[in-house]
């Protein structure tokens, strides 16, 4: 496979980040392989892979200096490629560096790209997949989608979510930004106005929920706010998925020196199907640990 495929250096622009990505990225190849595998033969009209904050597809862990794929050079070279690639990313010169690795796929001509705001750049997406699912195809069910949302930091909105979810079958692996939620919760629960908060929850009901945890740990305001925006995927169609505990079916990233959390992914499905692959995928962690439920 070609260089600018590999997990190494190839000269482009790289995201540094800390080891917490390795485990992330883990999840979501194991998340791909199995999504990709079990569906292809069946007789979908489109395979779709969304990553509305894409980065440059490839990502530089500081303290070992370790290249690993970022998500969508994962999803290109995944054994069994989806049908069509959607990628988004603010920075043109991230998108100029993914292309450019992309380019030497052979689905190449699969890729779609955009330089701009994934919050924004959804509409289009969404609507060009709702125009291929309601064209009747003998024999073909709509499409089959899978987004990953994950922004650096409290970028994602609730209404995103909400566009995505209109389209029928569509699975999420959301970032959770645990700890940039607390850096800014106090200020945006005290603050006049639609802040990026109340964006990313949909409104301005988790400040009641805030205010509950002021003087408590900040973990367990995330409990709850975490059931809050669960509740608000069931609403949107989505089932119920189990939360077991902070190591379980919602992963959660801890930065390695100071063993402090900072974002967790959650899932969301409205079949069974993939609540089962999502299940399947969380019980072991990147270093091969099952977690017991």
């Amino acid at each position: 496979m070609d260089v600018y495929l590999q997990p190494q250096d190839d000269g482009l622009p790289m995201r540094q980040s800390g080891q917490w990505a390795a485990e992330k990225l883990d999840y979501l190849q194991r998340y791909i392989n199995i999504f990709e595998t079990s569906m292809r033969e069946k007789k979908w009209r489109a395979r779709n892979y969304i990553d509305l904050f894409a980065g440059p597809g490839k990502c530089r862990v500081r303290s070992s200096q370790k290249v690993y794929l970022g998500s969508p050079l994962l999803a290109v070279t995944t054994t069994h490629p989806f049908t069509g690639y959607f990628f988004v990313d603010l920075d043109d010169s991230s998108i100029a560096a993914l292309k450019a690795r992309c380019s030497n796929s052979a689905i190449a001509q699969r890729i779609q790209y955009t330089t701009g705001d994934g919050n924004v750049a959804v509409r289009q997406i969404v609507s060009q997949i709702q125009a291929t699912d309601h064209r009747y195809v003998r024999g073909a069910w709509p499409s089959l989608n899978l987004a990953f949302l994950d922004p650096a930091g409290v970028d994602l909105t609730w209404e995103t979510v909400v566009l995505l979810s209109q389209v029928s079958r569509m699975d999420l692996i959301i970032h959770y930004p645990q700890y940039g939620l607390n850096l800014c919760m106090k200020q945006a629960s005290q603050a006049q106005g639609f802040k990026k908060v109340d964006a990313f929850f949909g409104g301005t009901a988790w400040r009641d929920i805030y205010a509950k945890y002021t003087d408590k740990p900040p973990a367990r305001a995330h409990s709850e706010l975490i059931d809050y925006y669960r509740d608000g995927l069931k609403k949107l169609g989505y089932e119920e998925v189990r939360r077991d505990d902070e190591t379980g079916e919602e992963p959660l990233m801890r930065n390695a020196q100071k063993n402090a959390p900072l974002y967790r992914l959650l899932f969301a499905s409205k079949h069974q199907l993939g609540k089962d692959f999502w299940h399947a995928v969380t019980r072991r962690n990147v270093d091969g640990q099952t977690h017991m439920f």
